[in-house]
């Protein structure tokens, strides 16, 4: 048998599954997949941002965040 994940075969997904059932129920388990798929989105918009801001290294990111926030607000 050729394994489906990561060298899981049928069977032990199937056990998997049956786990997260019983530990979750099925009542939940779609917003459980609902809540992974939003937070699946998130990681993948900020990696997207991360990657389009080019050359500058996270280090310089979190400066420039830092002072944007301890700047105060010209319009008091």
């Amino acid at each position: 048998m050729t394994p489906l994940i990561a060298g899981l075969g049928t069977p032990e997904l199937l056990i998997i599954l049956a786990v997260v059932v019983l530990l979750f129920g099925a009542a939940k388990l779609p917003d459980l997949a609902r809540n992974s798929g939003r937070a699946l989105r998130i990681f993948k918009s900020e990696t997207k941002g991360l990657l389009e801001d080019g050359d500058k290294t996270p280090e310089q990111l979190e400066i420039e965040r830092r002072n944007e926030a301890e700047r105060p607000n010209s319009t008091d």
